[in-house]
């Protein structure tokens, strides 16, 4: 027995219609391709569907029967197509993402909230993790996508790295924040707020201080440069911070916030990846949100950039 789809609602359309003739108008058949389709359908079932009496067809029990599984049949294929186009128009599914702690403020929810406009049904799972923690999520599978700094590279993970340049955010009524590009020479001795010291920035500044024969004052150590943003706001210090952290203050802190953001020269760099598992197959959800995560990393650049080149005092808005 081979029974298609297209039997099977034709035939639910005879028993809702009663006759042969209103189904073929409701299905766009002609009536005799409609009764050759019943006769090979009684074939295949082996038994009787209706009784033809005086022109009329009667169901038989057998029929009410087969109707009923029929409807279970293609209701669920409908629910299934439903359900299927969803997926194609990217409004069903989950996404499974795990950030670092410097995007999961504000980056990430921010652009989470804009692509989940309209796709209701979309499910998110969001979790911050540390860096190291989100690499082995990616390359156990367990998780869709992950936004962290930079791992080494690894056969189970198919990365695309991010060179952010740091920024230099100063209290803004500091006289440096007259300056485009602030240097080591002008904070020389200076309280300063840096990530633990086996960070890539913290290596980075020190060393940049150290080539250029100025002392390095570390007044704060931090896990993230966040809380940093407060401590030179009150004046306690200043901070060579990432992009990320300073595009996330320039689009929620009120003007008045205190701070300034300029060039840091030598270049400090801070590597950011979008990692997703290296031997699965990314859903039409997960590339195209994957898509949005790539352009809203071009967006923060662009953003930074366009703080760095306005005018003192700094005006986030």
């Amino acid at each position: 027995m081979n029974l298609t789809l297209r039997q099977l609602s034709t035939f639910r359309e005879i028993m809702r219609a009663g006759s042969i003739s209103q189904a073929a108008r409701a299905v766009g058949r002609t009536q005799p391709a409609i009764s050759i389709m019943v006769q090979t359908l009684e074939d295949q079932l082996g038994f009787s569907l209706f009784l033809r009496t005086h022109g009329k067809l009667i169901p038989t029990p057998e029929a009410q029967f087969f109707l009923e599984e029929c409807e279970d049949i293609l209701d669920r294929v409908e629910r299934t197509e439903r359900t299927l186009e969803r997926i194609s128009s990217l409004q069903s599914g989950k996404l499974k993402i795990a950030c670092h702690p410097a995007a999961s403020s504000v980056f990430l929810p921010k652009l989470l909230t804009r692509f989940l406009q309209g796709r209701d049904e979309l499910e998110v799972s969001l979790i911050m993790r540390s860096s190291d923690v989100i690499e082995d999520l990616i390359a156990s599978q367990q998780f869709d996508i992950g936004f962290s700094e930079t791992p080494k590279p690894r056969a189970s993970i198919h990365q695309t790295d991010y060179d952010m340049e740091c920024v230099c955010i100063l209290p803004a009524d500091d006289p440096l924040a007259e300056k485009s590009v602030i240097t080591p020479d002008d904070l020389d001795g200076r309280p300063m707020a840096v990530l633990f010291d086996a960070h890539g920035t913290a290596i980075q500044t020190e060393a940049a201080f150290r080539t250029t024969g100025n002392r390095f004052n570390k007044r704060f150590e931090l896990r993230t440069f966040l809380p940093g943003l407060q401590f030179v706001a009150a004046g306690a210090c200043v901070m060579v911070g990432d992009m990320i952290t300073a595009y996330s203050h320039i689009l929620h802190a009120p003007s008045s916030s205190g701070l300034a953001f300029r060039r840091f020269s030598p270049r400090i760099s801070s590597h950011v990846s979008i990692l997703v598992p290296g031997y699965a197959t990314q859903s039409m959800a997960g590339l195209a949100f994957i898509l949005e995560l790539k352009s809203a990393v071009a967006s923060v650049q662009a953003e930074v950039e366009k703080a760095l080149n306005s005018p003192w005092p700094q005006d986030t808005h």
